[in-house]
């Protein structure tokens, strides 16, 4: 796999039309041999450029990678007014005159020994004066806990909604995706590592300064239905991402959150008044597999899960199947069923195919017929929308009704060939289809 190096400190993104590797990048990293005539071109024709990227990330799932380019002042738009807080609430923005960045961290309980509790993810850490959480990105300065990446984009791009990937959301639309540095997480197989994994790899990324207003006003600028707050872990800057959320509802804009559900339940009731929709990582059913090859426990995630449904949050799941990790066929039986009890038997569940990837170039990329039966797995379990991801060559991202079988999306890459919903219904049962934003999509042609 071509893998394009972030620019260091102070140095540009390479130019628009600069070379970005060989033919096979464009499928994050598929195996060798040159790409069909159809397959390039449905995986080159996406419904929408890039309008800015400041670096070239994308999540395992992506299957394009997206070429960098200089960044570029979009047209002015129209000035939003500032959503009212409700009583006794402040605005978590960056105070004039302070270090670009750092702002309070909202989420955090202070101790008698100078030390704070972050209570933003299921890691709770205990931040002693002078050090930071696991996430690299939140730190403890004099017994308060602050952030340190408030409106410091690592990446700002146009994209396909369809890329996060989110199927049941607004079909057919653009999410502007923003992203910071820093990672609650450290996944032995991110794709996204020189931005997630910065801090602990010492790396320091090229970031603008963007902050929640004019994040808006770009998404406004290039038709975003809107903003995904993505690449890595939206949690660990959930200062940024809440008053850019707040804003976007004032214009009329949706949120989205790509994220590993590592929340606490305190960090999802202050998201839930904005947050429409999540592509939720579920990476495997095993408290093993998490805690060696991702750092974390899967508990909380599960538990993450069921309260974003319970919020009224609609939720989507993606697990990369990896060979020999998370590939066991009883351990995914379990993980669909729980989904279907837990979640409901409408839930997307988008599999997709691993492809080596940072501290996992070792291993192989996840074999067709083993993407191939866990979705298998996942209808026979009972789930109705099971997407087979990073694999065109098996096909199976339609969307069909639940109830009659009737094809209502035809996907082609990331476009919408054609659409035959009516109001978000099957015409020819009438029966609603799962999601949010369904009545919006254009019926045919969505290119």
């Amino acid at each position: 796999m071509t893998t394009v190096r972030p620019p260091q400190a102070g140095r540009r993104a390479p130019a628009a039309g600069a070379p970005a590797g060989p033919e096979a990048s464009v499928r994050s990293g598929a195996a060798s041999g040159p790409m069909s005539p159809d397959l390039r071109e449905a995986y080159t024709s996406v419904p929408v450029e890039p309008f800015e990227v400041l670096l070239p990330a994308h999540r395992p799932s992506d299957q394009r990678p997206v070429d960098p380019v200089d960044p570029v002042e979009p047209p002015p738009a129209e000035p939003l007014p500032a959503e009212p807080l409700p009583a006794g609430r402040r605005r978590s923005g960056p105070v004039p005159g302070r270090e670009p960045g750092v702002v309070p961290a909202i989420l955090a309980e202070a101790l008698p020994d100078g030390s704070v509790r972050c209570l933003a993810c299921a890691h709770r850490c205990l931040v002693r004066p002078g050090r930071r959480g696991i996430c690299g990105v939140r730190e403890n300065r004099n017994g308060t806990l602050v952030s340190l990446v408030y409106g410091q984009a690592v990446a700002a791009n146009l994209e396909p909604i369809e890329k996060k990937p989110l199927y049941h959301a607004w079909p057919g639309s653009a999410a502007y995706s923003i992203s910071t540095i820093g990672c609650n997480f450290h996944c032995r197989f991110c794709q996204n590592w020189e931005i997630s994994q910065a801090p602990r790899e010492g790396l320091t990324p090229w970031t603008i300064d963007l902050p929640p207003d004019e994040v808006v006003a770009r998404a406004r600028a290039t038709g975003a239905r809107s903003i995904a707050y993505t690449y890595v872990e939206p949690t660990i800057f959930i200062e940024y991402a809440l008053d850019t959320a707040r804003l976007a509802r004032a214009a009329g804009l949706g949120n989205v959150f790509v994220t590993n559900g590592y929340q606490t339940p305190e960090a999802l009731e202050v998201l839930a008044p904005v947050l429409d929709a999540a592509n939720v990582d579920l990476k495997g059913f095993s408290d093993r597999f998490y805690r060696r090859v991702c750092g974390a426990r899967l508990q909380p995630v599960l538990e993450a899960l069921a309260l974003m449904r319970r919020l009224g949050i609609w939720v989507e799941v993606t697990t990369l199947v990896v060979p020999g990790l998370n590939d066991d066929p009883a351990e995914l039986t379990a993980l669909a069923e729980w989904i279907v009890s837990e979640l409901g038997p409408e839930t997307p569940w988008h599999v997709s195919r691993f492809f080596p990837a940072y501290q996992m170039l070792d291993v192989p990329p996840t074999p067709l017929r083993t993407l191939a039966e866990t979705a298998r797995i996942g209808r026979q379990a009972g789930l109705k929308h099971v997407y087979p991801g990073n694999a065109p060559e098996l096909g199976g991202n339609d969307t069909r009704c639940a109830a009659c079988g009737q094809l209502l999306i035809r996907r082609r890459g990331y476009r919408i060939v054609e659409n035959v919903l009516v109001d978000g219904c099957c015409p020819a049962c009438g029966s609603r289809l799962a999601g949010i934003g369904l009545a919006e999509a254009r019926r045919k042609g969505v290119a």
